[in-house]
């Protein structure tokens, strides 16, 4: 069968390295605090004030003073917003040079990390995030002189300016009751304000900012199970969930069901009207079925934030990160629940959800133990697609659906999504897919 591959500069092409796909996130250790100098060394000398925010993980205080150091020590000066959600932080940057948040969103409480982002309020994009790696690789970057060490300052009113930024735009009285778990992150110490700012009965759940994680913090179903009780049992509305650092967000209709991130892009993007979505390559195909013009960018919210500057009305990723161009270049789970909100108050959430068609899709990862995609593509070819692209990971399209594998750039993990017409066909893509990687990982472990 001929196979059409798209010939263009992909994301496989790409050494990403210190940054993955979202940032710099690792275990917390010396390394990291070593990484986090050197960084602030280079971030320093070329950007001259800079705005610092953190999510509430034990480690992010002294990861903070160690990049810190390293900007003052190139010359910058650093001010610090504290705890603060991720596009509470981006938008704060409007003011300075650049912005640092000190997170490992979405990744267990162990990992620890560092996002940068620009004036505009968008991450670094790769030709940064490029430039920035090679410096910190040559560790050639010096301090400034004694005369020119820079100093730091508090930078007081983030959390009031972000909110004040989300009520002017979505004004209104919504007198619904939501649950809510910002899973003891930064989230915290916003969203329930806001909500109750519009109006609504917060059910709070975990919306102390300690840091200690009560379940896993990324925000899907399996992890949401008190958030699907509580909205059931207390009758709300709907139930809203953030990760670490509140760049995401999934919710919960009124009868408990949790809604995948597929649905959630169609609502926002009918909701705000759009004509051109930004997307992943992992979202369903049904939001090129609804009939948006639809884009697609690796998967990580810094490339939809930089195409989306080239042109869009909506973009996100199922995952939970939604970007609204007219508020904010960042994902912005507070802006999010806010507007989900303003949605299921003009009709009933869960019938919303039940009139976007769906097809059976799975979301899974494996264990990488040093699969190179460029080696392993062979074997997936045998799979016999219609058409390849390779735009990040391999892409496998047939007939009756797609396939999609990819290494991780925030974990050890190689990710699978497939999605296919029916039950029995997306099973079977993704059962032979993970067979073909366990066999090729043993024939390569013979081998060594």
């Amino acid at each position: 069968m001929p196979i059409d591959t798209k010939v263009r500069r992909s994301y496989n092409q790409r050494n990403m390295g210190l940054f993955g796909s979202s940032g710099v996130r690792r275990i917390f250790d010396i390394d990291l605090l070593n990484l986090a100098l050197k960084i602030g060394l280079v971030v320093g000398r070329d950007y001259p004030g800079v705005v610092i925010g953190r999510d509430t993980r034990t480690s992010s205080d002294a990861l903070k003073h160690t990049f810190v150091a390293g900007l003052l020590a190139a010359g910058g000066r650093s001010y610090d917003a504290g705890i603060v959600t991720t596009p509470t932080l981006a938008l704060a940057a409007w003011e300075f040079d650049a912005g640092a948040m000190i997170t490992a969103s979405h990744n267990p409480p162990e990992y620890n990390g560092i996002k940068l982002w620009n004036a505009d309020g968008s991450a670094f994009d790769s030709v940064q995030r490029e430039q920035i790696e090679d410096l910190v690789l040559k560790s050639s970057n010096g301090t400034a002189p004694w005369r020119k060490i820079g100093s730091s300052e508090i930078c007081d009113g983030a959390v009031e300016q972000h909110s004040r930024h989300i009520l002017e735009d979505i004004s209104g009285k919504f007198s619904l009751k939501v649950a809510l778990d910002c899973c003891c992150g930064a989230a915290s110490v916003i969203t329930p304000y806001i909500l109750k700012r519009l109006g609504c009965d917060v059910i709070a759940i975990n919306c102390n900012p300690s840091g200690f994680f009560p379940h896993p913090i990324e925000p899907t179903d399996e992890n949401l199970g008190d958030l699907k009780r509580v909205t059931l049992e207390s009758g709300a509305d709907l139930g809203i969930a953030h990760d670490g650092d509140g760049d995401r967000m999934m919710a919960v209709d009124g009868k408990g069901r949790f809604i995948p991130g597929d649905k959630l892009l169609v609502v926002f993007a009918r909701h705000l009207a759009a004509k051109e979505v930004v997307t992943t390559v992992d979202a369903s195909m049904v939001i090129d079925e609804i009939g948006f013009k639809v884009t697609r960018t690796p998967v990580g919210d810094a490339f939809i934030s930089e195409e989306i500057k080239r042109g869009g009305d909506f973009g996100g990723e199922a995952s939970g990160s939604w970007i609204f161009p007219r508020s904010l270049l960042c994902p912005d789970g507070v802006y999010a629940a806010a507007q989900l909100v303003a949605i299921a108050s003009q009709q009933e959430l869960a019938n919303i959800v039940d009139e976007i068609p769906d097809y059976p899709l799975i979301r899974g990862s494996i264990d990488n133990r040093g699969i190179e995609l460029s080696n392993f593509k062979e074997r997936l070819l045998a799979m016999e697609p219609v058409s390849i692209d390779d735009t990040d990971g391999v892409r496998l399209n047939f007939k009756d659906g797609w396939l999609l594998v990819r290494i991780s750039g925030t974990e050890p993990k190689i990710r699978l999504t497939t999605e296919a017409r029916s039950e029995a066909r997306v099973n079977q893509l993704y059962e032979s897919t993970i067979r073909l990687i366990r066999e090729y990982t043993e024939e390569q472990g013979t081998k060594r």
